[in-house]
């Protein structure tokens, strides 16, 4: 299976970098083909021209394997931190910039984008990891947890993206080598069950 990793926060020492390598561990010990990308390793530009917004148009080389990569991707994993209740800006533009139509949707003939469009994305499972410092209970009941919402409605399910396991970490700041050693085995159990070796 084909899974795409992508990780999003700036410091190389954080419990993010730690997630994602737990992730790749098991998607590699699966047999699992990875298409990782660490964009702020990478320096990703996260902003949209209007040159690029048309279905057609041409896009910069990173871009267009971006774009070639998730979709051919059968499996999904996001890593990043809850920043304002929404992800990092660089992941926000790769959302933007590479999750466009005829590559992650489309809408119907004669829609002008008011209906709601038909996925494209060949995964049928994604894995969305998060680290916050806010109260998980605080999060839900004050803040209604849009990180939720972002991903499993606004921008999976439009996808195609039918199955969506989300786990936000917290609180991170204030959190034990031993509370992490646990978090880091709960995400390996979490990818070896979304995606099994052999599947």
């Amino acid at each position: 299976m084909k899974v795409s990793v992508i990780l999003a926060h700036p410091n190389k020492e954080s419990f993010n970098q730690a997630i994602a390598a737990a992730a790749i561990e098991i998607l590699d010990r699966n047999g699992h083909e990875v298409y990782f990308h660490d964009l702020y390793a990478e320096k990703f530009d996260p902003v949209l021209l209007a040159e690029e917004m048309p279905k057609d148009a041409g896009l910069p080389d990173d871009v267009s394997r971006h774009c070639a990569e998730i979709a051919a991707a059968e499996g999904v994993i996001i890593v990043h931190p809850n920043w304002w209740g929404q992800p990092p800006a660089i992941l926000k533009g790769w959302i933007d910039r590479v999750l466009r139509p005829g590559v992650a949707y489309e809408f119907q003939a004669g829609d002008a984008g008011e209906g709601v469009p038909n996925g494209l994305l060949k995964a049928r499972a994604a894995i969305v990891f998060n680290t916050s410092d806010t109260e998980a209970e605080r999060e839900r009941t004050e803040f209604k947890d849009p990180l939720e919402t972002i991903w499993k409605h606004c921008i999976f399910r439009l996808c195609g993206v039918e199955k969506v396991y989300r786990r936000m970490f917290s609180t991170v700041v204030d959190s034990s080598l031993e509370q992490r050693k646990e978090w880091l085995e709960e995400v390996r159990r979490a990818v070896e069950q979304g995606f099994p070796a052999g599947g």
